[in-house]
């Protein structure tokens, strides 16, 4: 790999489907970066809630202060929601696993629902609530919150540029959701990664991203594409027997802080 392989772009969802802030550092925790979907919207069922549904959801951001959460949306009143106490727990399901979360109250239940015009409720996990990695692929004590498997999404910048060339115009980042932009390294160099240090933290390569109908929603507006790309020209050449792969699951192995121009080394 180029030594001239750096971290890029660095992308933190504090809300599930929603948009990303963009720091310039992180610190890395057991369960990914922190701040990382730590919330999540379910409906009246506790079922999960995501832009595939509701592409709308990409245009709410949410600034993640001391306390809890900045929420702002189109049309909508700027929300201000406190971390939740340990007295509001409800059960919730994702992806097939039951979970046990705390709810963030009536007040952010009536704007999400107002906003989707659906009813919904915003949940929270915190340090209580447990949710292990798939354990073909991790270890028995690896965590993750409400990403859909696993803490940490790392995806080479030069993957999305080749992307772009195939489909014949500009693919945004942001269809694919990723925590960590590498640059300086070949298209999908990641695929043949297995551990790999970013700065001083330590992470295991562990397993493809299987992509969904997700990517076709714009970042920006919301909207899904009329021509079904990017996953149209995905499906022609990342294509495999788990599905379509684009970008690699990480999960940390130390902690510290990742920084905006950081080094990347591949250890294995």
């Amino acid at each position: 790999m180029s030594s001239q392989a750096r971290l890029t772009g660095l992308f933190v969802y504090p809300i599930k489907s929603c948009a990303p802030i963009t720091p310039k550092s992180a610190e890395v925790e057991r369960r990914g970066l922190k701040h990382d979907r730590r919330f999540m919207l379910v409906d009246e069922h506790g079922l999960f809630v995501t832009g595939r549904q509701f592409g709308m959801l990409v245009r709410i951001t949410a600034n993640p202060g001391p306390h809890g959460l900045h929420i702002s949306a189109p049309g909508m009143e700027t929300l201000t929601v406190h971390n939740p106490r340990g007295e509001a727990r409800r059960r919730a399901s994702l992806w097939g696993q039951a979970l046990s979360v705390l709810d963030a109250g009536d007040q952010a239940a009536d704007w999400f629902s107002t906003y989707c015009g659906r009813s919904l409720r915003l949940v929270h996990a915190d340090a209580a609530m447990q949710r292990p990695v798939d354990p073909a692929y991790g270890q028995s004590d690896d965590a993750v919150a409400f990403p859909d498997g696993y803490p940490v999404l790392l995806i080479s910048q030069q993957a999305i540029e080749q992307l772009s060339e195939r489909v014949g115009r500009p693919i945004e980042m942001g269809r694919f959701r990723p925590n960590l932009v590498v640059s300086g390294v070949l298209a999908h160099a990641e695929d043949a990664w297995k551990r790999v240090r970013i700065g001083p933290v330590l992470f295991d390569v562990v397993k493809a991203c299987v992509r969904c109908m997700f990517t076709t929603v714009d970042p920006v507006s919301g909207e899904r594409s009329a021509d079904g790309e990017p996953l149209k020209t995905l499906k022609v050449y990342r294509h495999n027997g788990q599905g379509i792969t684009f970008g690699q699951n990480l999960i940390p192995r130390s902690k510290g802080s990742v920084h905006l121009g950081d080094s990347v080394e591949v250890i294995e």
